[in-house]
């Protein structure tokens, strides 16, 4: 049996079961931590050894003492798919050496032996040839008894010295905790502006691609849609969720599948599979994605209905049961059994190829729907078998749902999350959220999406509201959190709600198309201007960053996000009342800004490209909905 006089404990990042990797993104900076200590009083150091399970070769990195046996170290991966880290520890004979000298000088003792020892553990500090000579010459030195014990110590122990030998250890006592493991998404899975739409209502794929060009000047990197297959007829919605449809009436996408065909194949209303492909190039051209709506659900219409009814929920009586969320319910919808008496695995691999199938066409980002009704034995292993084929593709978990469920689908490979962000709307609120998504438990591998509205969803200020309520909640989704989206005729200011108590939207695009004149959105270019900030400051495209500051008035919340290496820095002071002026007074952490002393500085809004000067720690802000409900200032 190994054994150790190092102990090396909780070792993370990692998930609560510790079965799935916790996440993570190129060029993202990893922070590992874990508990060190040993018996005794000799010194210890750390590092963190890491690789892409690809590659043959570890890389190294420091780690240190944060607090009582707490140490912590950072690595930044390079490329996606499967990590593996550990931490090591060991007996640094140097460290020991040195503490031990300085603390007998300081209690008057002869220090002669400690000297000869300290010459001989350097020593054994394997330099290379072209670094060596400082370390030669400090053991010389160390026995030159003819120099002062000043002179004959401090080339061995000052911090030259001590950069050296920490680069060249003997790891004595040397211990490895287990391997660890970390999967490494792309860019796109932190930072990123969505859009969604309903091609249909541009008149299918030959209008989309002309509106493409919109979005792209709006500044957005992901279109989404929501399912483009066909639709059943049988139980079919009219507008506004009617129970009996008209001809004319289009039906909701996600009622999915006629004799046309299933998941796989596309509306002929829209066009061909060859139009679709040619819009995936389209939006690729102008820096685009596209992601598709994966909702695993039927129409009665839907092949599978026929060719595999024991897929389905079936009720005494033999017949299909319809979708249900109360109260809303959905008679053109059948969802699917997941877990049936026989056939589990045939119907796994039928869902699990609708995937493979749009990744053939270009397609890398999927949005989930409703995945927590579905086992999570399902999404483990159909996550999992996708990305060891396919590791840049991302999975959005439209999961409005317990908390723990949210964090348990994420654990297992989702790679984002819509949030609780559409229902935050004072500063507590958003304050506690956004440290809980930021700083709390499920951090790690748990990655938001702040959605102020979808097609499903008209919450808040944004009920009958004013522009300025639109600009509010674009502003604090959009510098909030690196990932974000909006659903289309949010330029619009489009506000009416189904009723009072519905939080729909009145003549829902879900079950009809709308007329819609794009030269009078008059927030396109306010989304451009905001979008274009989130690419110009890499402050803006992170989550763990942000820190939020006093504002006398509840009313105004600030907050700010700092780069790593403090290059830069963006404080954010958005208005919460879209309707009446709000003036506050802040109170600053100027140490966290990367300002020195309670002077006034320097910003640029970068909303207007106006600069100011605020006052110290405590500056006085006036928002005025009607003229700028947010500033978005430039530390410079």
């Amino acid at each position: 049996m190994a054994v150790s006089r190092i102990v090396i404990e909780n070792v993370g990042p990692r998930t609560p079961g510790g079965i799935h990797p916790p996440k993570s993104v190129t060029g993202e900076v990893v922070r590992t931590t874990a508990e060190i200590y040993r018996d005794g009083h000799d010194e210890l150091s750390a590092a963190v050894r890491w690789r892409a399970n690809a590659a043959s070769k570890w890389n190294r990195a420091p780690m240190v003492e944060v607090g009582i046996d707490a140490w912590e170290g950072t690595f930044t991966p390079e490329v996606i798919g499967a990590h593996t880290f550990i931490v090591e520890a060991w007996t640094d004979r140097y460290l020991t050496w040195r503490k031990n000298l300085i603390a007998n000088i300081d209690g008057g003792q002869d220090v002669t032996v400690d000297i000869e020892e300290g010459a001989a553990l350097l020593e054994q500090h394997r330099v290379p040839a072209s670094e060596r000579a400082p370390l030669v010459e400090a053991v010389a030195t160390l026995r030159n008894e003819s120099l002062s014990l000043r002179d004959r110590l401090l080339p061995a122990v000052d911090s030259e010295m001590a950069e050296l030998v920490a680069r060249y250890p003997v790891r004595d006592d040397l211990t490895r905790s287990a391997s660890m493991h970390l999967w490494v998404d792309p860019q796109r899975a932190l930072f990123g502006a969505w859009y969604e739409m309903f091609p249909r209502s541009e008149g299918g794929f030959e209008g989309t691609m002309k509106r493409l060009r919109h979005i792209a000047a709006m500044g957005f990197d992901v279109v989404y849609f929501p399912p483009i297959h066909p639709i059943g007829t049988t139980h079919r919605k009219g507008r506004n969720n009617a129970l009996t449809a008209k001809p004319e009436d289009p039906g909701s996408p996600w009622a999915i599948g006629s004799a046309e065909g299933g998941h796989t194949t596309v509306n002929a209303d829209l066009g061909t599979i060859e139009d679709f492909d040619r819009l995936v190039a389209e939006a690729e051209s102008l820096d685009m994605e596209i992601a598709l709506d994966y909702a695993l659900q039927c129409s009665p219409d839907h092949p599978w209905v026929k060719e595999h009814p024991e897929w389905f929920h079936h009720r005494p009586d033999g017949t299909i049961k319809y979708a249900e969320n109360p109260p809303k319910k959905y008679q053109d919808i059948y969802p699917l059994n997941f877990w049936p008496d026989t056939g589990r695995e045939q119907m796994w691999e039928a869902c699990k190829e609708i995937i493979d199938f749009w990744i053939s066409h270009g397609v890398k980002i999927f949005r989930v729907d409703n995945p927590h009704t579905k086992p999570f034995a399902f999404w483990e292993w159909m996550l999992a078998d996708i990305k060891s084929a396919h590791p840049e593709v991302i999975f959005l978990a439209e999961a409005f749902t317990r908390p723990t469920i949210m964090a348990k689908l994420a654990e297992i490979g989702f790679t984002q999350s819509y949030t609780y962000f559409t229902w935050r709307r004072h500063k507590w609120e958003l304050t506690e959220y956004l440290n809980e998504l930021a700083y709390g438990p499920a951090s790690g591998y748990l990655r938001p999406n702040f959605w102020p509205n979808t097609p499903d969803i008209l919450s808040g200020s944004l009920r009958n509201g004013p522009p300025a309520a639109f600009m509010q909640r674009l502003v604090l989704a959009a510098t909030m959190s690196p990932s974000y989206g909006i659903y289309s005729g949010y330029e619009l200011c489009e506000n009416q709600p189904a009723s009072e108590e519905n939080e729909e939207y009145l003549h829902s695009e879900k079950y009809e198309i709308p007329e819609r004149d794009w030269s009078s959105a008059s927030l396109a270019v306010f989304v451009g201007r905001v979008n274009n900030i989130r690419r110009k400051h890499p402050a803006l495209q992170q989550l763990r960053n942000i820190r939020f500051h006093h504002s006398s008035n509840d009313s105004v919340i600030a907050y700010s996000k700092v780069t790593e290496d403090r290059s830069d820095v963006v404080l954010t002071v958005v208005s919460l009342d879209p309707h009446w002026v709000q003036e506050t007074t802040l109170g600053l952490d100027l140490e966290y800004l990367g300002l020195r002393g309670d002077r006034p500085f320097g910003v640029v809004d970068e909303l207007d490209g106006k600069s100011y000067v605020l006052d110290g720690a405590n500056p006085y802000i006036r928002l005025d909905p009607s003229e700028r409900p947010a500033h978005i200032l430039h530390i410079v």
